[in-house]
């Protein structure tokens, strides 16, 4: 499971980065969300992959990791995604304003000629 976690893990960062190196503003929010999910999940793997194991302190059981799963990871996760959403949000709001003051999607707001394309 953790070969499997952690290969999607790297697809999703080598996704995100390519998508952060084109030059269209979707393609680049785009790339840091992929970069975000990426971190996320980075994060709730490091609070170790436990099933059925409860994160809250129960009567009559040791409070050790051996009977519980760290509860600190899924809060700093679920923190994170909250963040990402608004970040995204900002950015497309932002993404849009720059398309419609200088009508291109391109991110430095230069659109290559048709002659200088390949």
């Amino acid at each position: 499971m953790e070969l499997a976690l952690s290969s999607f893990i790297g697809v999703l960062v080598a996704g995100g980065v390519y998508l952060l190196l084109r030059a269209r503003s979707f393609d680049v929010i785009l790339g840091l969300t992929l970069l975000s999910y990426a971190v996320n999940l980075l994060i709730f793997s490091m609070g170790r992959l436990v099933v059925g194991k409860p994160p809250i302190l129960a009567e009559g059981v040791a409070p050790t990791l051996a009977n519980h799963t760290d509860p600190l990871p899924q809060a700093l996760v679920l923190t994170a995604i909250v963040i990402a959403f608004a970040m995204t949000a900002v950015l497309l709001v932002v993404a849009i304003r720059s398309r419609g003051d200088s009508r291109t999607d391109h991110v430095d707001g230069d659109e290559p000629r048709p002659e200088d394309r390949p």
